[in-house]
């Protein structure tokens, strides 16, 4: 197994060190997110970090905002993600390279919209809960009789609030129009629903089954709203492989579940920090999930990977 990173210290101002992003200053208006690869379950960090985790989450995101911008005109905000750009851009990053070598996205600072962008396209996770508890989501009735897992006759908008510590919370639309606005409501929704569905196919393609997935928003300085952060990766999504899909149960999914399963077979911890320390086993399990769901998506190995290029590095 590669060396795996838990954080950095870069020669930048850090403004923000999240559950597994390092996000430093560039200049006033960019910003430079550093994916490291600490692995979260049940909102705790764990004191080991998955090798090669990082690279993934940063490379699918970039994979698929190559895809989204140049095919699809959807704008967002990474700037450049391939090494010799990011140094072309700022000369400055030269000397801290081998730290943040495929793990850095290049991009323009935002004001984040504070409503995290969810889309279901399959009853799992805390929607089905609320499902089988209630017969609702988000306070919104569904149809009776669904199973665990099923696929729901449309995708359905769940926008949920963006906690800043602990579990983000269901919310209605109409409460999304009382932060927002309805304008910008409505233009979160059809994005939102419109990359789910281009996810949603591209994944089918691919044999994965994109249950459910996450966007984040931004409102740069001209005032464009731009897609943020990571973007249909095994973090922000619930990718199922196909060949293993069937209702009325959970699914086996492409992300961290070796760790949570791992975690659940310990009755004595409380789901409080500190966590108890990762087995390799477990740790080589999880990062076998990440590189699977990446050559899945991308049709290469991590290590056969060529970054896309942007802007004015892109390749004519």
């Amino acid at each position: 197994m590669s060396d795996a990173l838990h954080e950095t210290r870069l020669p930048l101002p850090l403004l923000h060190r999240g559950k597994v992003r390092d996000v430093y200053a560039v200049g006033d208006d960019r910003l430079l997110m550093v994916a490291s690869d600490r692995v979260s379950a049940f909102d705790v960090v764990m004191g080991r970090p998955i090798p090669r985790k990082g690279e993934v989450l940063t490379q699918i995101t970039a994979w698929w905002l190559d895809r989204l911008g140049r095919d699809e005109g959807i704008d967002h905000h990474l700037i450049a993600v391939d090494p010799d750009d990011l140094v072309a851009e700022h000369p400055e990053l030269a000397a801290s390279r081998a730290a943040w070598q495929g793990r850095a996205m290049l991009v323009h600072r935002t004001a984040p919209v504070l409503v995290e962008c969810v889309i279901r396209g399959y009853l799992s996770g805390s929607a089905w809960r609320e499902y089988r508890d209630h017969g609702t989501l988000a306070g919104e009735p569904l149809p009776a009789g669904l199973r665990e897992s099923d696929r729901l006759e449309a995708p359905l908008f769940s926008p949920a609030t963006k906690a800043q510590e602990g579990h983000d919370e269901n919310i209605t639309f109409d409460a999304v129009v009382e932060r927002v606005g309805l304008e910008q409501a409505e233009r979160l929704r059809e994005l939102s629903h419109r990359i789910y569905r281009i996810g949603r196919d591209t994944c089918e393609e691919r044999g994965i089954i994109l249950a459910d997935t996450k966007f984040e928003f931004g409102v740069d300085a001209a005032g464009r709203l731009l897609l943020i952060d990571e973007v249909l990766t095994p973090d922000s999504s619930r990718f199922w492989p196909r060949e293993s899909y069937a209702p009325g149960r959970g699914q086996p999914s492409l992300d961290k579940q070796p760790v949570r399963d791992w975690l659940d077979g310990i009755p004595e911890w409380d789901k409080t920090p500190p966590a108890p320390d990762l087995t390799d086993a477990v740790v080589e399990a999880t990062t076998a999930r990440y590189l699977d769901v990446f050559e899945r998506l991308t049709g290469r190995s991590l290590d056969e990977w060529n970054p896309p290029r942007f802007g004015n590095h892109a390749t004519p």
